[in-house]
């Protein structure tokens, strides 16, 4: 009987947590983080393994920067689920980013640790797209003298294509629009834009028409096709 009153008069307190709860992910969505993260900071302290939360506060530190905090969340929920592909393609995200921002010789003892999270990702989800792009991206703008590979570039956007041509595509045109090959980077925009036909893919090709091949009368015929959509 005991435990029933206590139930009862527990009750009303634990509507009021998920109710609050309710309205910090809602928030989050929102892009309102400042407001969402005190909520989520007192619920994983009652709650010290929520993966959820911790992911969320991992997202909020990542969007704020903080590049340290969100490394630690990510780093806590890959020990916490060790199978999850996203822990791993978000702490090699969040870990790149701290690379970018670091000197040289710090940066270059993290790019091992980078590449093997996002690789670490696509073996828990052969058909991960983001840690795909990530790694052509990360070869792409490493220096050759440190890793830096077209090769490897192309092979994950190789596997992109087979996964979602869109994707395989509009990878493909960045790797010839970093090299400056704007013509076959028109190509594989164009390619992109007429199976993606989203505004993703209209973007892309237009900013290379404006500012890549200085053609502002592709840009807006091509705006006015968008448009008509």
């Amino acid at each position: 009987m005991k435990k029933l009153i206590s139930f009862f008069l527990l009750f009303p307190l634990l509507i009021w947590s998920q109710s609050d709860y309710s309205k910090a992910e809602k928030l989050f969505d929102a892009g309102k983080y400042e407001q969402a993260q005190p909520v989520f900071e007192s619920f994983l302290k009652q709650n010290p393994s929520h993966l959820k939360t911790i992911e969320y506060l991992g997202d909020i530190a990542g969007h704020e920067k903080s590049w340290d905090k969100a490394i630690g969340y990510y780093k806590k929920l890959k020990q916490l689920k060790p199978s999850e592909a996203n822990y791993y393609f978000k702490y090699g995200g969040v870990l790149g980013m701290k690379a970018k921002e670091s000197n040289k010789f710090k940066a270059l003892g993290m790019i091992g640790e980078v590449k093997s999270s996002f690789e670490k990702a696509i073996e828990l989800n052969p058909k991960h797209i983001e840690a795909r792009w990530a790694l052509v991206m990360l070869y792409l703008q490493l220096p050759g003298i440190v890793g830096g590979s077209e090769t490897k570039a192309i092979k994950y956007s190789n596997e992109l294509m087979k996964l979602s041509p869109v994707d395989g595509y509009l990878s493909r045109g960045q790797i010839d629009e970093y090299f400056e090959r704007y013509t076959a980077a028109e190509k594989n925009y164009i390619k992109a834009n007429e199976i993606g036909k989203s505004k993703v893919t209209f973007q892309v090709l237009y900013n290379l028409y404006l500012k890549k091949l200085k053609d502002p009368k592709k840009a807006a015929d091509l705006k006015q096709q968008f448009d008509k959509k």
